[in-house]
């Protein structure tokens, strides 16, 4: 269990779940913690992720970074997202055995799994059970490669690990970006922009797309938890499926711009159907304490008096 004099590294520190991991341990009491941005230390070159590791001598490693794009954005790049990635997850980990450390926490992707029988909730062993989707055919590939040499390393060195099968992931401090953020971003970007310049607002797809979504605060106490208590592949999600369009139907309503969406049905939708069990992940104590709705509400607040200067 990690302790608040342990020396803890994030990598990711500009990103999502990097900057929130990063004020939640904060507020817990937790004071030597290291969240380099890619600028002070990037991780596709091996000698600097090594150098940054043994000089700073982390206990334990949160390991958030990677090179990831919304859907359409994977879709256009998926050589540069998996070279990108095997690079960037191949000399964390790598560093993370010579550095020593206690434990490495890494964050997957829930695109890692195949396409199985519809309806039924994806566990951590159907990962290698097919090929992941087209459209994130790179990425995941990467992280799958990440998770392997975790399970190789733990058989050769005994380095123990978690590794974290992430759904959709939002919150304050994302990426708001239309054409390649992710989907809740993405939408909440759209409202804004056409609330206030009075237009209409189109969404991707016919919304019968259902999503496990993740709110990041969530998502970094479950972070902490895995740290603590887990071992492995885990599922790290809600447990429930929503679908796209009740995501949208609450952002018209909070926004009173309901009569103002029209839906696009020659974008992509992606995944029509993804649920994910979570009994490993509830089996260590942990459950969700924000509703859909609450949460949707907090993080348009954040981007509406953030937008200025939030990322895209």
């Amino acid at each position: 269990m990690i302790q608040r004099d342990d020396n803890i590294l994030i990598t990711g520190g500009s990103g999502l779940a990097g900057l929130n991991l990063k004020e939640y341990l904060q507020s817990q009491g937790f004071a030597r913690i290291l969240a380099p941005t890619s600028s002070e230390c990037d991780l596709t070159d091996w000698h600097i992720v090594l150098e940054t590791f043994k000089r700073n001598k982390p206990d334990y490693v949160f390991h958030m970074a990677g090179f990831v794009r919304g859907i359409m954005g994977n879709m256009r790049n998926q050589g540069e997202s998996y070279l990108k990635n095997t690079l960037i997850n191949t000399h964390v980990v790598d560093a993370c055995h010579e550095a020593g450390v206690k434990k490495v926490v890494a964050m997957g992707t829930a695109a890692m799994y195949p396409d199985l029988d519809p309806g039924v909730p994806l566990v951590e062993g159907d990962v290698w059970k097919g090929p992941p989707h087209p459209s994130e055919y790179g990425y995941s590939q990467a992280k799958r490669g990440m998770l392997a040499q975790l399970q190789t390393y733990e058989n050769s060195y005994g380095m123990p690990y978690a590794f974290a099968f992430c759904t959709n992931l939002y919150g304050p401090h994302d990426r708001f970006n239309i054409e390649t953020g992710h989907v809740i971003p993405s939408l909440i970007k759209k409202f804004h922009d056409a609330r206030k310049a009075k237009t209409q607002v189109t969404v991707w797809g016919d919304g019968s797309a259902h999503r496990d979504f993740l709110y990041i605060k969530e998502c970094s106490r479950a972070l902490h938890t895995i740290m603590n208590d887990i071992a492995g592949p885990v599922n790290l999600g809600t447990g429930r499926s929503e679908k796209i369009r009740d995501v949208v139907n609450i952002l018209a309503a909070y926004t009173g711009m309901e009569d103002q969406v029209v839906w696009d049905t020659s974008k992509p939708s992606g995944f029509i159907f993804r649920s994910y069990g979570v009994s490993r992940l509830r089996a260590a104590g942990f459950t969700c304490q924000y509703t859909l709705e609450q949460a949707l509400h907090e993080t348009y607040d954040w981007y509406a008096s953030h937008s200025g200067a939030a990322r895209n």
